[in-house]
């Protein structure tokens, strides 16, 4: 069920265009999605994509990277660019008379990027600059290298790649991979807003029609990483993920796994808050995520504790993660549907949100789901559904990544 202020077209170079008219709304936003995320950067070459998206603003068109930028902040085009496992995307929120001006910039840095050879050490800079970030922060890279061996190769290639790769990167080797890789075959576009869906059509073909690039190569699935893995650390903390195997967003059970999450890590009186922090004050923190692919997903669970209780922290994760499946009360699942709806209302209030949920739902589903039916998918479910999704899926094989002095018994 699609919303009926939802429509859609495809453009003849391959770019799906997606319009979501949102009349209460001051702004409009919209969010590209393009196939050519960190899983197609090359052997020996990881980090390639998130330096070539950066690269890729720095200069477009006729425009040198100080004259690019100038015209963004005249528009008054808040722009992000971002890069994920599976997409490479381009977007943001501007003044509805600005959507125009907004996407025929962005259609410059797809089309014509400048990659000239000036602008090209202050990219690996900034990528380098995200990887010392990471080494900073090691919940963030316990979680990276979590997803490193939770999910199939090269789908588990960090977008930032490594430091060993990103130094070794050149100048041709990057304008190679736009040229593979940045193309409007299966690429989406996402737009919500204060707009019509005649007028974003109109300014969706004025910025892209021309950008023609042959399609950029299917990726196959090779393996994942170990189960069990510790990366040492002479540090005061020891850092835990956890992951199992989980349904992907278009799954028919998805919505059961994310009610199990929530009931796990949704605010300060789920599960793992009460029984390991609040009760135990094992931790310093503790939660869990559902994460998604287009045909896979994964229970993603952190935990920062000191040295001396790291053993008995994962041991109690584990114990209350297993508990799931002996039962979940009807007041747990009301306030995991309470937050929810919280959230959906928010996303409704935001066109950028939305843009990016538009553009989600077509990649993983093939069409657009309405605030609506999500709510009534949420609001049916049953604490038996989701204990029979856990039953069906328990989490009792878990991938294991500990960072700190000592590893840990699994």
């Amino acid at each position: 069920m699609t919303s009926p202020s939802v429509r859609s077209t495809r453009l003849d170079n391959g770019l799906t265009v997606i319009v979501e008219s949102l009349p209460e709304v001051q702004s409009t936003a919209f969010s590209l999605w393009v196939p050519a995320g960190s899983a197609y950067d090359p052997s020996g070459g990881s980090g390639m994509a998130s330096v070539l998206c950066d690269w890729m603003t720095r200069g477009a068109g006729d425009r040198d990277n100080r004259a690019f930028s100038m015209a963004l902040d005249r528009l008054g085009f808040q722009h992000t660019e971002q890069v994920s496992a599976s997409q490479m995307s381009f977007g943001g929120v501007c003044l509805p008379e600005k959507l125009a001006g907004s996407m025929q910039l962005t259609g410059d840095m797809l089309r014509a990027p400048l990659l000239v050879d000036d602008e090209f050490e202050p990219s690996i800079a900034s990528v380098m600059h995200e990887l010392q970030a990471i080494e900073d922060e090691p919940r963030q890279k316990v979680m990276l290298e979590l997803v490193r061996r939770c999910y199939p190769s090269p789908w588990n290639q960090p977008p930032e790649g490594s430091v060993k790769d990103v130094e070794t990167l050149t100048p041709d080797a990057v304008r190679s991979h736009f040229t593979r890789t940045i193309c409007p075959a299966n690429a989406i576009l996402g737009i919500a807003g204060r707009v019509t869906f005649e007028d974003a059509v109109t300014a969706a073909r004025a910025a892209f029609d021309s950008w023609n690039t042959p399609a950029a190569p299917l990726l196959t699935a090779g393996p994942r990483g170990e189960r069990f893995a510790h990366l040492h650390a002479e540090a005061q903390q020891t850092q835990i993920g956890l992951a199992f195997p989980a349904v992907a967003y278009r799954d028919p059970d998805y919505y059961a796994a994310w009610a199990a999450v929530s009931v796990l890590s949704g605010g300060m009186s789920s599960r793992l808050f009460t029984e390991v922090r609040e009760k135990r004050g094992l931790v310093y923190s503790v939660y869990a995520t559902l994460s998604t692919l287009r045909d896979s997903g994964a229970i993603l669970c952190y935990a920062g504790t000191t040295n001396e209780r790291a053993q008995e922290t994962l041991d109690v994760m584990l114990a209350e993660l297993a508990r799931l499946r002996d039962g979940i009360t009807p007041e747990e699942l009301k306030r995991s549907q309470a937050l929810a709806k919280s959230a959906l209302v928010m996303q409704q209030e935001s066109s950028s949100a939305r843009a990016g949920a538009i553009a989600r739902d077509w990649y993983h589903l093939g069409r657009v789901t309405s605030l609506d039916e999500v709510q009534q998918r949420i609001a049916a479910l049953t604490p038996e559904q989701v204990v029979d999704y856990v039953k069906r899926f328990p989490l009792t094989e878990p991938t294991i990544v500990t960072i700190g002095p000592t590893a840990l018994k699994t």
